[in-house]
């Protein structure tokens, strides 16, 4: 079973940026989707931005215009850039890559966004 590991987590002001990475224990040969997804305390995981096979991406609203996912052409894992944080986008990020019979997710990488 693959494993995925994200990185990149860590404290900044609002305004701040961060570039989260995800690597895999082994071999994705392919993908239908891969993502981000995050949970803020007390609160639901939910969706924040996906990259599917043929490379369109969709955005939650609150993070379009400052997040951007893409893809390790080699590894077929996501990274996200992540632009002018604001407190509201603190939580623990997880990537996800799925396929027609795979669902792989990493542990998570805490992101704080505080002054």
């Amino acid at each position: 079973q693959v494993q995925l590991v994200e990185s990149g987590g860590g404290f900044v002001q609002p305004g701040g940026s961060l570039r989260l990475s995800c690597v895999a224990s082994g071999r994705i040969s392919s993908f239908d989707v891969m993502g981000w997804y995050r949970q803020a305390p007390g609160k639901q995981r939910e969706l924040v931005a996906t990259l599917m096979h043929g490379a369109n991406t969709h955005y939650a609203d609150s993070v379009k215009g400052r997040f951007t996912i893409s893809r390790d052409m080699a590894k077929n894992t996501p990274s996200l850039q992540m632009n002018n944080l604001k407190p509201e986008d603190t939580g623990v990020y997880y990537c996800n890559v799925r396929g027609r019979r795979s669902d792989f997710w990493g542990s998570g990488t805490l992101v704080t966004v505080s002054s």
